[in-house]
């Protein structure tokens, strides 16, 4: 959050201070304003985030806004033709600065398996994008690592491009394989 000085006084009193910019970064990754741009499959998963089980609403970016006036991130979910860029370009210009854009799934992030005249590869080549969340379509948690990244970058004023890394499941991937060895044991 930037550097913090504490200075007391008499009877143990005093202040803290710190950079203006770096109180703002804090609180502005904790009120986003997110509005969603849905148009493919990814949907499925981007709806599921706001569920019970995931529960976006814990990191501040919980209630979606249809208007993007109303809104600061914007969440493309999904493939976008050559006919929807226009669209998406208009509507990302109507939202209030500082705004941000995630790209969800592969579709959004580079055009996907649609390698054909109508697709756009990546919309990148549209509007600037902040973080690309890779997948096809990428699980809910991979969704909320991306959220925590963007975050990150709101608190840091990092303005940079960044891909989330790839998520690493070998512990669930073993407890399936154990699931399966045991069941195959039981059936014996």
């Amino acid at each position: 959050m930037g550097k913090v000085t504490t200075v007391l006084g008499e009877g143990q009193t005093g202040f803290a201070t710190t950079k203006f910019d770096a109180l703002l970064g804090w609180a502005r990754k904790f009120s986003l304003f997110q509005y969603p741009f849905v148009t493919a499959c990814c949907g499925m998963e981007h709806m599921a985030t706001a569920g019970p089980r995931y529960d976006v609403e814990r990191f501040g970016a919980g209630a979606p806004r249809f208007s993007p006036r109303q809104s600061d991130l914007m969440w493309v979910v999904g493939t976008i033709t050559q006919k929807q860029a226009p669209a998406l370009k208009r509507i990302y210009e109507q939202m209030a600065d500082p705004k941000y854009v995630i790209a969800f799934g592969t579709c959004a992030s580079c055009g996907g398996f649609y390698d054909n005249y109508t697709t756009v590869p990546g919309i990148d080549k549209v509007i600037p994008v902040d973080v690309f969340i890779p997948g096809c379509p990428p699980r809910p948690e991979a969704v909320l690592d991306g959220l925590i990244l963007l975050m990150e970058k709101i608190q840091n004023g990092d303005r940079e491009p960044a891909v989330l890394p790839p998520q690493k499941i070998e512990p669930l991937v073993q407890l399936r394989a154990k699931q399966a060895q045991d069941a195959a044991k039981t059936a014996k």
